[in-house]
């Protein structure tokens, strides 16, 4: 049963099938199966997990169930649940750190019936893409091969999900966190259009949204999640988010494979997406060459604004606990040290510049409806690398073709566009309008229909 999606999980309870305690036994063990080879999870309770499922099973049976009644989740271990652990991925916090709100991702789970049994892993401070942490003894692995890192920093969640550790998983992104782990495990993963779900604490670019194995799992995962909250005053208001009707005969996609800055995207990874605009211009979609749009400028002002801003919580640290930090992230904040005013409010002013041109590419003289990108410009890299260059002098070089639907806030997904010859997955990326979440799910249901059968996924135990 674990690897029944959340559509599948309601029906089998509505028809007393399966009960939601039988699952998240089901789905406990399974965890407790893999967890010595993924390290996909910081905390389990599993108690508390199964005292919802019996209140689930109960509201099943009245007829009272709620909209995601007994489908478990995991959530990242940055979002706050009132009492549990609160370490942000980084041996630096106190060992009894703990959060004292509900975040509001969380809150709306927990209101739609969700069961939220475990914390998934993450680096610290959330800074990486991929799953090394100070905090954790072993880094977050990937299911499809377990020397490789499933990307961060929704490490745990993509590795979980990957592995049928339960239908639904909660990631957050600023700047490719949801994305890049979900294209290389072969995952749907949607970055929402900022404010679209309510967020505490929020930053500039900063939102939380789903990891799953299926775009229908994160339409109903968005669905609950994208609900008014006032602690957010980015919030958008009420919408419609499930897959608006999409006729693929017209649509005008851009095809962005140059970012104009960072690592060029390798063979496989042009082969599997140049494809995919293929398949949805043989039905009718018109894909034309979307030249690049970013520059170095943007890309090291972000830099050096994220350099500041996280030197700022380091150099507060008292001397024993910030010499805990992940070495690699206290070298790539050092120079922050040094910074003057004009350094950082350039680097600051980036932000809009990456707004205004990211949305000035979809409104050229054709505008385009939807864009068409790598998730990452490679694969896969190994386990205990901080990022593919593992430098943190040039810590973002993979980023280029997330990083700017952050700052100008429009919907981004990724989704499976293929394989490499080594059978590692390859991410297609999925951006549409701002505000225009719904559409990216149709398209990114259409794709679904329209890609090559995917492989097995992973849930078992292999040998690499």
């Amino acid at each position: 049963m674990i690897h029944l999606g959340t559509a599948a999980l309601l029906a089998a309870y509505g028809r007393r099938e399966l009960s939601p305690v039988d699952v998240m036994r089901a789905v406990l063990a399974h965890a407790t199966a893999r967890e010595g080879q993924l390290h996909a999870l910081c905390a389990v309770d599993a108690d508390a997990a199964l005292t919802a499922a019996r209140a689930s099973e109960a509201r099943w049976r009245a007829g009272t169930a709620l909209a995601l009644d007994g489908v478990p989740v995991t959530l990242k271990e940055n979002i706050a649940v009132p009492g549990a652990a609160y370490r942000l991925g980084t041996a630096a916090m106190p060992d009894d750190a703990v959060a004292d709100f509900e975040a509001p991702p969380a809150a709306r789970l927990r209101e739609a019936g969700a069961i939220a049994w475990a914390r998934t892993t993450m680096p610290d401070y959330g800074m990486l893409s991929s799953g090394l942490s100070s905090l954790y003894a072993e880094p977050a692995r990937n299911p499809w091969d377990t020397r490789m890192t499933p990307g961060g920093s929704s490490a745990g969640a993509a590795a979980a999900a990957a592995a049928g550790y339960g239908p639904l998983h909660l990631g957050t992104d600023i700047g490719g966190s949801i994305r890049l782990p979900a294209g290389w495990c072969g995952l749907v993963g949607l970055k929402p259009s900022h404010g679209r779900v309510p967020i505490k604490p929020g930053y500039a670019g900063r939102v939380a949204g789903p990891l799953t194995r299926t775009v229908e799992d994160a339409t109903l995962m968005l669905a609950a999640l994208a609900q008014p909250d006032a602690r957010d005053p980015t919030q958008l208001p009420p919408g419609q988010v499930l897959p608006r009707p999409l006729e693929l005969r017209g649509l005008r996609m851009g095809l962005w494979l140059d970012a104009g800055w960072g690592e060029a995207p390798q063979p496989e990874v042009l082969a599997a997406v140049t494809a995919a605009a293929r398949a949805f211009e043989a039905q009718g979609a018109i894909v034309e060459p979307l030249p690049a749009f970013t520059t170095r400028e943007m890309a090291d002002g972000m830099d050096r604004f994220w350099r500041m801003r996280s030197w700022l919580d380091i150099s507060a640290l008292p001397d024993e606990r910030r010499a805990q930090v992940l070495p690699y992230i206290l070298d790539w904040v050092a120079p922050a040290a040094h910074y003057d005013g004009a350094t950082v409010f350039r680097g600051y002013s980036q932000m809009q510049a990456l707004r205004e041109a990211a949305n000035a590419a979809m409104d050229g003289a054709q505008p385009f409806d939807f864009v068409l990108s790598p998730v990452s410009p490679m694969p896969a890299w190994p386990a205990h690398q901080a990022s593919p260059l593992h430098d943190p002098a040039r810590p973002f070089e993979h980023i280029a073709f997330t990083l700017p639907f952050n700052m100008s806030e429009q919907p981004a997904l990724a989704i499976n566009a293929g394989y490499t010859a080594a059978g590692l997955p390859i991410g297609l990326q999925i951006i549409g309008r701002r505000f225009d979440d719904a559409g990216v799910l149709a398209l990114g249901a259409a794709w679904e229909q329209l890609r090559p059968a995917q492989r097995p996924w992973p849930f078992n135990p292999t040998e690499p």
